[in-house]
């Protein structure tokens, strides 16, 4: 078929900003789909994963509610932890998904998509928010526990909407770290015990099932520069009935946007070395 000489092959003309700009985008959800559909092979991962915190619930903290160890105000400490279970169900979801990584460049895809006119960022970006959509089945799974043992949820549709977005934005910061640390080390075995190595401190060194108050001076360090302590913020101020955020929900928010910006430009940088 007869094109016109200079006009671009792909449809789109990347000399207009504007079109660029979509461009980039319609790239990345593409890529984003591609990673979901991966879902309908195997949907039982998502509830394999809900096993770990469904248990911190039902065991942990309907223990601690009857002995009252740990200050949490006038809120009930399974209520203050419920949402600290979401953001580790969540982290416990993205963590792992750089293993996907190694995975794609064994089987070769990798190349396949570096060799495509994709840019890098929109390639890690498109999966972080594949990341970020499987992490949200978790919050129906906590929602549905939280409603079991009492928790006094809101429903304020304003409020879903932003837990919606920072369970994403929270899943595309640990994912994208994930990818990253795949980046490094290349190796199955060498990313699985870096991974779990990880996943504990980053719980423990944040609010989610303690207040900041208790920890020493050392840790409350370690906990505010720990992405994670400000997506249990947001989603305790904003899944509990009177909940109250103690940095302001615009600054967790921003917190967490800035963290996954430049993670994924780390990542867009990195992601090329893992096929060599």
């Amino acid at each position: 078929m007869y094109q016109e000489q200079g006009a671009p092959q792909n449809g789109w003309d990347n000399s207009n900003p504007f079109s660029a700009f979509t461009n980039f985008i319609y790239k990345t959800f593409v890529i984003a789909e591609l990673e979901i559909r991966k879902l309908r092979h195997d949907p039982t991962e998502l509830l394999t994963r809900a096993a770990q915190p469904a248990l911190w619930m039902l065991v942990f903290g309907e223990v601690f509610t009857r002995v009252r160890a740990i200050p949490t105000g006038n809120v009930r400490y399974i209520d203050f932890m419920a949402p600290g279970i979401l953001a580790q169900s969540v982290l416990f979801v993205a963590i792992f998904y750089g293993i996907a990584i190694i995975w794609e460049r064994d089987l070769g895809i990798i190349h396949k998509l570096l060799a495509s006119p994709v840019p890098r960022t929109a390639l890690v970006l498109g999966k972080a928010l594949s990341a970020g959509v499987r992490a949200v089945s978790q919050a129906v799974i906590i929602y549905a526990l939280s409603l079991l043992l009492g928790v006094q949820v809101s429903w304020s549709p304003l409020s879903l909407i932003g837990i919606l977005l920072v369970i994403i934005l929270g899943a595309a910061l640990f994912s994208t770290f994930s990818l990253i640390i795949a980046c490094i080390v290349k190796t199955r075995e060498r990313f699985m015990g870096i991974g779990q190595v990880l996943t504990m401190p980053l719980f423990f060194a944040s609010n989610a099932i303690y207040p900041i108050a208790m920890m020493p001076d050392w840790l409350k360090v370690i906990a505010h520069i720990n992405p994670l302590t400000y997506e249990v913020d947001a989603l305790r101020t904003m899944m509990l009935v009177g909940g109250t955020s103690a940095y302001g929900i615009p600054f967790d928010f921003a917190a967490l946007i800035s963290a996954v910006l430049i993670l994924v430009l780390i990542g867009a940088k990195l992601y090329p070395t893992v096929a060599r």
